[in-house]
């Protein structure tokens, strides 16, 4: 599990081909993109410098049902989301809440293993294919 439930991996892309990279994956797997949120646009419009962060917000309800059939509380964590980020030093990350994390977040065990195991190969798979070479 990663620390305090999140993980974040180095893109060799920068953020906007990254984001974009992300967005192809998702719909390629069949999943549903609910939004695409460009945090540093919206700062812009207030008049506040922001590196480049922006949220795209996926799943499907094949997913994440079991979840919440198992502990409602987890719809605060459903769907899925993942941010793509620019660090000072210029580097593009993505970072995505640990499906495990989640689980345990809401008090749930072994019962949801499976379902948590298939959401963790899917998130590991697209922030691989979204930011790697």
């Amino acid at each position: 599990m990663a620390v305090d439930g999140l993980t974040t991996v180095q893109s060799a892309y920068g953020p906007k081909d990254t984001m974009d990279r992300l967005e192809a994956e998702v719909k390629a797997k069949g999943l549903t993109v609910f939004a695409r949120i460009d945090h540093a646009v919206g700062a812009a419009e207030v008049g506040l410098p922001l590196r480049p962060t922006a949220m795209l917000v996926f799943g499907n309800a094949k997913g994440g049902t079991p979840l919440m059939q198992a502990a409602q509380t987890i719809g605060i964590d459903l769907p899925l989301k993942a941010l793509v980020w620019q660090d000072a030093a210029g580097k593009t990350l993505l970072s995505y809440n640990d499906p495990g994390w989640i689980a345990k977040r809401h008090g749930l065990g072994h019962e949801v293993e499976a379902t948590v195991g298939g959401l963790s190969t899917v998130l590991s798979g697209l922030a691989k294919a979204a930011t790697s070479p």
